[in-house]
């Protein structure tokens, strides 16, 4: 692969200590969440930082894939819920990941479809394919 892009962060001390990345825009503290035993406190964590990143990934796959499709999507929303758990297969951990993915302009089996599609095309996705559970699951948008 020819790299069009490459993001450098450089962490020190682990789960509870420092992020920055390379060109200076995120510089934050990290901390234990209590779920996990750590302390919590107001750093963010690296389940959030994949959230983040995993979700804006997908709602950006999502927009390409409509546009290809000659659908205009009015709203769209994507809640990506990362979870950390034990893995039973070697005593430690592993991640999961529930896409919670919102359109308006479309019915419900086109953004199934389109969410589907999105799925396929998206870097993060292709990146987790067949190493976690992802789950894609279209639900309604609220009606104001």
């Amino acid at each position: 692969m020819k790299a069009l892009y490459t993001a450098t962060a450089t962490v020190r001390g682990g789960r509870e200590g420092s992020f920055e990345s390379s060109d200076g825009a995120l510089k934050h503290n990290l901390s234990m969440p209590k779920e996990l035993g750590g302390p919590g406190g107001t750093g963010t964590n690296p389940e959030q930082l994949f959230a983040a990143g995993y979700g804006a990934c997908y709602e950006s796959a999502l927009a390409n894939v409509a546009r290809k499709e000659g659908v205009k999507l009015q709203d769209v929303e994507v809640a990506s819920n990362v979870s950390i758990g034990k893995d039973e297969s070697d005593g430690g951990f592993k991640l999961s990941v529930r896409l919670d993915v919102k359109m308006s302009g479309v019915d419900h089996d086109k953004a199934e479809d389109l969410a589907k599609k999105a799925h396929d095309f998206c870097p993060y996705s292709k990146a987790t394919r067949g190493n976690i559970e992802v789950e894609l699951n279209v639900l309604e948008m609220s009606r104001q």
